[in-house]
């Protein structure tokens, strides 16, 4: 299969299976000269892991990365890299596959899933967990985004789960420092508590519920991204929306503009003291004509329920015939939870990709 593959001059390729026996990526791009923690990357991986909590599957993997090649040793310290400008490889072990949790799926679609499309498609199709297609493989797209987070200056991209089912955070009670307290990365603390009587709830049932997770980057330098092809609301949608289960994203308002005026929608503009433009609102998400204007870039994606749940679902199998499929094993009630790191991954990713377009078209970085 192709389009193994996302961006331009950072360039990431993920490969491996959710039961092979590793997974990993190439990140090629990436400028000499950037110091690297190897254990801030191995931090990042840590936040997506599974098992860490009964919100999320129990598959135990330990998710610990391994540098292969792009880096050396730095006088900085033992635990700093540098980049060489060379690819980077990074490789990140499977140690708790369960094969035969999928052996009595082998041959049926289980509705919601990519199985007869993928079917369709290859004309085959691993029905270990999903294989290619599986979110295990988006820790590998984390591990990437831990090096894009430092290639830029002064980037911070953050992160929190701001929906659970239908249930929404409240935005008057917003704390970024409680994102790193509950098992939600819930900005609001009050709505953490509720979701974890909401999901015990729907664990025990056997079922799922979707969510919605908001990434906010700061620090992002105006002028990224172009008017037309390469936009970079363009290109952050497009990775949001290639991350597993993800239905739906949004920048800014999003759609919730249409219900606006164009006096409510514009966001006036007053020249600071610092001779530079202030802008008085951010219902653009930090970016207008496809171009970052300096403010917080904000966006937004919907994931759709688990698929995998315990209540019998009508489908076929590969011989066309009629079944009923329940899914056995170890799934998440809610895979938003562990989207929340991969969103801001994908983000990093896209920023620092046309950082260094914008670099290398103006001179200015």
């Amino acid at each position: 299969m192709s389009f193994n593959t996302f961006g331009h001059l950072l360039r990431v390729t993920t490969w491996g299976e959710s039961h092979g026996p590793a997974l990993g990526c190439v990140v090629d791009g990436c400028p000499p000269g950037i110091r690297l923690r190897l254990a801030d990357i191995q931090a990042e991986l840590d936040r997506r892991r599974p098992g860490q909590s009964r919100f999320t599957t129990q598959r135990q993997e330990a998710d610990r990365v391994e540098v292969l090649s792009g880096v050396m040793a730095d006088e900085a310290g033992p635990d700093t890299l540098l980049t060489t400008g060379t690819p980077i490889a990074m490789m990140i072990a499977n140690t708790d596959q369960r094969s035969k949790d999928y052996a009595q799926i082998r041959d049926q679609y289980r509705p919601g899933h990519a199985d007869i499309t993928y079917d369709m498609k290859y004309g085959i199709r691993d029905y270990r967990g999903g294989g290619r297609s599986s979110a295990r493989e988006t820790a590998a797209r984390v591990a990437a985004g831990a090096i894009a987070r430092r290639i830029v200056p002064g980037l911070l991209v953050r992160g929190a789960l701001v929906q659970v089912g239908d249930r929404p955070v409240v935005r008057s009670r917003w704390d970024w420092d409680e994102v790193a307290r509950n098992d939600f990365f819930c900005p609001d603390a009050a709505a953490a508590a509720d979701w974890a009587d909401y999901l015990t709830k729907v664990r025990k049932q056997g079922s799922s519920v979707g969510a919605v997770v908001e990434i906010v980057a700061e620090g992002v330098p105006p002028g990224l991204g172009a008017p037309i092809y390469a936009k970079l609301d363009q290109d952050i949608a497009g990775h949001l929306m290639s991350i597993n289960a993800v239905k739906g994203v949004e920048i800014g308002d999003g759609f919730a503009a249409a219900a606006l005026t164009g006096e409510a929608n514009a966001d006036e503009i007053r020249m600071g003291n610092d001779g530079r433009p202030v802008f008085l609102s951010n219902h653009a998400g930090g970016i207008l004509g496809g171009i970052s204007t300096g403010q917080p870039i904000v966006a937004r994606f919907a994931v759709k329920p688990t698929s995998s749940i315990l209540t019998p679902r009508r489908s076929i199998n590969a011989k066309g015939e009629n079944v009923e499929v329940l899914t056995r094993g170890r799934h998440d009630p809610c895979v938003g939870i562990r989207a929340v790191p991969i969103g801001e991954a994908m983000v990093a990713c896209a920023i620092a990709d046309h950082y260094l377009m914008h670099r290398g078209q103006t001179g200015r970085g």
